[in-house]
This record gives C-alpha cells, structure tokens and sequence, in this order.
C-alpha cells in the first residue's frame, strides 16, 4: 500500500513547545511508507533542523528567503511538494494556506494541530474565517480543546502529544554529573526552570517568588534555560534582589532535557499555556512539578500527586509551593507520583495516533 506524504507547516523551528511537540512525534514515527516533509518560514538555530535532517526528514526552511516574501514562498514550496496532507501547526500560516489550497489537484486533506489557549485578536479573526476549511482539527490536551482557539465549529479531537520515556529516565541516572557541569554543589535543592523569555512565561512572578523561597530555604537554587527579548530585564530584576547566587540565567540550553532530568523540581510561573514539553519531560524522567495552574498543566500535573498547582499571577502562592516541594516527604511523594505518570507521556503513542488519523483522513478523501 503507496505510504501517505505529511507536509508539517509551522511557523518556526526554534526550540518552542509547538516545535519539539512536532520534531519528537515525527522522530517517533514508525511507519517507513509515509513521507514528511516539514516547512517552517523561519529557524533562528539548527538544532530542531539538524535533528530532524539526521532522521532522512526533509526540511524546508525558509529563513533565507526575504522577510515580506515569506508566505507567498510558503504558498509556493507547499503546493510543489503536492503532499496528501497539510497539518497546520501555526495559526498565520494556516489562514494562507487554507483557501489557496482548496484550488489545488488533487487536494490535500488539511489538518490543524492547536497548541495554544490563546491567540492575538487579528491571528484569532483570521483562524476564524478560514478554520472551517479544515477536515479534522486536534488539540494536544483537553484544555486546548476547550479554549476558543480549538472550536471550530466541529468538536476537536484530542491528541495529548509526548516526550521520549526511556531517554529521560536515562538522563535521570546522569543527574549527578550533570548537577556537576553546572556547578551545582552537592547540597543545593535545585530548581529548574526552562522557558523562553517572553511575556507569557512571567519570569517577574518567578523571580519574585524564588526570592522568598531562598530566604526560607537556602538549600535553593534556581537555574532558568531559555532566550528571549526579556532576558535582560529578567537578569536586572535578580541582580536588584541580590539574587546572582541562588538564581542564575543559563541561557539557551541545547537539548534542555538533560538539565530537567537533573532537577529536584521543575518550576513554571506561566501566565496561559498550551502544552508545556518541560512539564512532560519532568514527568518522564521521574521530577515533580511546580506551576501556575494555567493551559494544559493541569492536564498532566495533579495536585498532591505528582507536582503542586498555584494559582497564576501570585508570587506567595508559587513560593509556597515550592517550599512545600522541598520538604522530604513531600517529595518522596510527588517523585513516586512523577514516576508513575511517566506512560502517559510517552511519544510513541501520539506519533502511531496520527499515522492511524493520516491513512484514515486520507482514504475517506476523494482527492
């Protein structure tokens, strides 16, 4: 039987949660009939490109194209690649493409694939307008599902996406080395955050909160992965609270799974979510979670189980959280809690979920 050829549309391939939802899922495919292809408009790193360029998946990045003739390549580049299939990652490129392609022969089956709760005005008004052109719409939790970014006039389905089990529990049994790599000493509580610098992260509230927990427990110690514009203003504010050694920016951290997987907890201070890959990522490697109850993290974190929900915007409530984490019986718990969540986390299933939507979307196309 001919294999069905995906193409994958999103806006970037930097390392965002919508971004390694995608590259892990298609790393995980299992079916070597069916073809993918994946086009973004833009790549600020090659380390989602690579990755997937040294599994023999193609890439099309068109970061070099000029900024104003982006979409119109899109539009182009897509419509060459005469695919089966068009999952649409991303709601702007999504609006284009999907009336262009309702003129092409044969016509591609679209899928939209929702990873946020939340869009701009303009971006929600044109997903909107075209979003009924879909044939099937997939949120990747329940919330997602139920925000107003996943209607669309149809019931979505609902796809809860994954992380690699096996390697996180790998890299779990290196936590003492990697602890060593980034000079942690041996009795630090450390706690990790790994989120890009931008507004919806509010790294203030983290900050904030981190600044009562060190001055009730100076076990603490906080490292926050990421890039972004509020980076500087980020490492002001620690610098002003006197922070520099309790709480240390690390950057872009490649393949920031590891620093996850060495953790005593993960901590997000996130005003609205989609999916967090960090959350998912924590769990598998057995590392409870600390976060603002926002998006889909109460999908996966159950209070008192396997991580501590607070409510978003207060400091108070994230710091005593976290507190709460740190004690040991606590945390005995919620690592036991961690652990057992791990299977409902694993890519495998959600990459043989949308092999099986593709052959069914495809053979109930007339094309």
């Amino acid at each position: 039987m001919r294999g069905v050829h995906v193409c994958e549309v999103i806006k970037t391939l930097d390392v965002g949660g919508a971004e390694v939802l995608l590259v892990e899922r298609l790393l995980a495919t299992s079916r070597p009939a069916n073809r993918y292809t994946v086009v973004c408009l833009s790549a600020s790193t090659g380390e989602l490109t690579g990755r997937l360029r040294s599994a023999g998946i193609e890439v099309v990045d068109l970061t070099a194209c000029p900024r104003p003739l982006r979409l119109a390549r899109l539009l182009r580049e897509v419509g060459r690649l005469r695919p089966d299939v068009v999952n649409l990652h991303s709601p702007l490129p999504g609006a284009l493409l999907r009336p262009v392609s309702r003129l092409w022969r044969p016509r591609p089956v679209l899928v939209s694939t929702v990873h946020n709760v939340r869009y701009r005005p303009l971006t929600m008004l044109l997903d909107r307008l075209t979003g009924w052109l879909d044939n099937r719409t997939v949120a990747v939790s329940p919330q997602v599902a139920r925000a107003r970014t996943g209607r669309r006039g149809r019931a979505p389905d609902t796809c809860v996406h994954g992380v690699r089990v096996a390697e996180q529990r790998h890299r779990a049994t290196l936590a003492a080395g990697t602890r060593r790599e980034w000079d942690v000493p041996g009795d630090a509580f450390l706690i990790v955050n790994v989120a890009n610098f931008r507004p919806q992260k509010n790294h203030a509230l983290l900050v904030d909160a981190a600044a009562r927990v060190v001055a009730a427990d100076p076990r603490a110690v906080f490292l926050l992965a990421g890039s972004g514009p509020e980076l500087e203003t980020t490492s002001r504010r620690i610098a002003g609270l006197g922070l520099g050694a309790a709480v240390r920016i690390a950057g872009h951290v490649p393949d920031a799974g590891r620093l996850i997987a060495a953790a005593d907890l993960l901590v997000l201070s996130s005003s609205y979510e989609g999916l967090p890959v960090v959350v998912m990522e924590a769990l598998a490697a057995g590392v409870p979670v600390v976060s603002t109850a926002v998006g889909g993290v109460p999908d996966l974190v159950e209070n008192g189980r396997n991580g501590i929900l607070t409510p978003p915007g207060s400091a108070g409530a994230l710091a005593g959280g976290i507190l709460r984490a740190m004690r040991p019986g606590t945390l005995a718990r919620l690592r036991a809690g961690a652990e057992e969540s791990a299977g409902l986390v694993d890519i495998g299933r959600a990459a043989e979920w949308f092999e099986a939507l593709y052959a069914e979307a495809c053979a109930g196309n007339s094309r």
